[in-house]
């Protein structure tokens, strides 16, 4: 499981990242991902995707709806801030 980021009043945009990183550090990937990388390229797997969802879901606390939770959606960092953006909006 991924840890929750520690400091609550970091930026999604900086949580999100610290999120990858994780995955990335998992995979034993050193090369950071930048915020419009493309994330499949950057070395995620399928299952990292899912894993990244699970994570995004708890780290935010929100719930991503099913029609939302499209490789499209999470395909960059800057995808994925803006979803939890638009999500968080209508929380």
């Amino acid at each position: 499981m991924l840890e929750r980021s520690q400091s609550p009043l970091a930026s999604p945009a900086g949580r999100i990242a610290a999120l990858v990183q994780q995955l990335l550090a998992k995979r034993s990937i050193a090369t950071p991902a930048g915020r419009d990388d493309d994330l499949t390229e950057s070395g995620l797997t399928s299952l990292d995707m899912v894993n990244l969802m699970l994570a995004v879901e708890s780290e935010f606390d929100v719930k991503i709806p099913d029609r939302d939770m499209t490789p499209a959606n999470f395909r960059t960092m800057a995808r994925i801030e803006a979803l939890v953006g638009a999500l968080l909006e209508h929380a």
